[in-house]
């Protein structure tokens, strides 16, 4: 239960996002990868809105879940299934606490892994992602720039694997956590050294790594799903080690929309009928 953390999930959220989303544009200042072609104030205004409004989605869909008694946000399916003995690490009951939330992360991000590669393949999933792609620079805020519809789709395709997996809430709540800060820093305009880069992409996604999914070029933003963890993409064949033109000179975004109009939030918001 959710009374196990140290501190209540609303502030072990907000903290955590907060806190990295302040380290990493600190860090884009101080080691910028790229140059920025398209204003800063008017980007993050748009980026930063789609955080309001996926954060009213997912106090909408909590809401909805605690008055329908329906599992419609990953915290309310691992509570049900908790209260009920539903899914497999539930039907574990030998396995050790911190066992059992290792794996629920591991196999939650591949879940992640699946649902983006999706979102590409699929039309009217594409549809919606393709705000995110839409952006004309690539930073920390980037990760925040996602369709209030795919954000309430996404809680219930977590919530449809958190019922068949039976992680605690405790778990699902540091999932959450951990995916919103690793995509604030594999989203970020950092410069990491090249040996750090390849190091950590042996375990975990690093900005060098998924810029390649923000290129132009469908050869290359087919590629790179990963949020978290690498392995999947190199697992699965969809790992790509470095973009054709290079990560200064490669063009970031949609051949359609290289324009300040993604910029604006009413145009982006209306993308996906366009």
């Amino acid at each position: 239960m959710l009374t196990e953390l140290p501190v209540p999930e609303p502030v072990l959220r907000l903290g955590c996002f907060v806190v990295v989303l302040i380290a990493m544009a600190a860090l884009e200042a101080a080691l910028p990868r790229r140059q920025l072609a398209y204003s800063k104030l008017r980007r993050w205004t748009t980026n930063l809105s789609m955080v309001a409004f996926g954060a009213l989605v997912g106090r909408a869909l909590a809401w909805a879940s605690s008055v329908l008694a329906a599992p419609l946000v990953a915290v309310a399916a691992a509570e049900l299934a908790a209260r009920n003995g539903w899914g497999l690490l539930n039907a574990w009951s030998g396995g050790p606490a911190w066992i059992k939330v290792v794996l629920a992360v591991i196999v939650l991000d591949f879940a992640i892994y699946l649902q983006h590669v999706a979102s590409h393949l699929v039309p009217v999933l594409w549809r919606f992602h393709r705000m995110h792609h839409a952006d004309v620079d690539f930073d920390v805020t980037t990760a925040l720039r996602f369709h209030p519809v795919e954000i309430a789709l996404s809680a219930l395709y977590k919530a449809c694997w958190v019922l068949v997996l039976g992680p605690s809430a405790v778990a699902v709540v540091l999932f959450e956590v951990l995916l919103n800060a690793c995509a604030m820093f594999n989203h970020a305009n950092v410069a990491l050294p090249g040996p750090l880069d390849r190091v950590l992409r042996l375990l975990i996604v690093t900005p060098d790594m998924h810029r390649v999914h923000h290129s132009v070029r469908p050869e290359e933003h087919n590629r790179n799903y990963g949020f978290n963890l690498s392995i999947w993409d190199r697992m699965l064949g969809t790992y790509r080690n470095q973009p054709r033109g290079g990560h200064t000179a490669m063009t970031i975004g949609l051949n359609d929309y290289q324009s300040p109009a993604p910029t604006r939030i009413c145009w982006s918001l209306w993308l996906p009928f366009l």
